[in-house]
């Protein structure tokens, strides 16, 4: 093959990523068991078949992974999620973390089952902890679901020394949370870390003094945009 139809075919490779999202891992299960299930229907009906394969796509729609641009400037926190902020209030984070029983900035986006489920780093910095919680499943749009539902708390320390807690927080129809980082790991601002199956939260935990720039009702994109400076930025 030629240098010209390899450029072209490489381009057309390329254009393809930046239409067609990647799957992230943890759906391809789902993806080869609604395939299968397309192809078993189809033996008894045609419009079996169609229903079978159009859920087949919406599950890799919903398990798409993105990329994403992140902003590299210093001191800054950016979305762990593609959501809708909920809630920026004061509140203490998780106990089992165990950082101070003092209040942070806490910014809640909700996710709804439209919405990308990864989730990804915030800022650049290190793992302190990873801890996950048994609870109930409320509806993650309540306040009280930070409380009292199922989570995944994270203590990251950034490269500035600020630190910062992500929780995936499960819903009503969410009842998986996977985390893919470990205690001491060594993380980079926007790489993705985590899953929620079917409709959830995250709340993001900033230093008081810091100055968020998203308001409630807001939509934020995981990994680009910028939810919070920093102090000191």
């Amino acid at each position: 093959m030629s240098a010209a139809p390899q450029s072209t075919l490489k381009h057309l490779v390329e254009l393809s990523k930046s239409v067609i999202p990647p799957v992230h891992p943890g759906g391809r299960p789902f993806i080869l068991a609604g395939l299968g299930t397309t192809l078993v229907l189809r033996k008894f009906s045609r419009k079996l078949g169609v229903g079978g394969g159009v859920l087949t796509a919406w599950l890799a729609w919903f398990f798409r992974e993105p990329t994403r641009v992140t902003p590299q400037r210093p001191g800054i926190a950016v979305a762990p999620a593609d959501a809708t902020v909920s809630h920026v209030i004061e509140a203490v984070p998780p106990a089992e973390l165990g950082l101070p029983a003092e209040p942070m900035v806490r910014i809640s986006a909700f996710l709804s089952v439209f919405d990308v489920h990864v989730q990804r780093v915030p800022a650049p910095g290190q793992v302190v902890k990873t801890v996950h919680k048994q609870g109930q499943f409320l509806s993650a749009d309540l306040d009280a679901a930070s409380e009292v539902n199922e989570r995944n708390s994270v203590h990251l320390r950034t490269k500035d020394g600020h630190d910062l807690a992500v929780v995936q927080i499960a819903g009503l129809v969410a009842r998986r949370i996977f985390c893919y980082v470990r205690d001491g790991e060594a993380v980079e601002a926007g790489k993705t870390y985590g899953l929620i199956r079917f409709g959830s939260r995250v709340d993001l935990y900033v230093p008081r003094g810091s100055r968020v720039l998203v308001e409630p009702g807001q939509r934020t994109i995981g990994g680009e945009t910028v939810l919070a400076e920093l102090p000191g930025a």
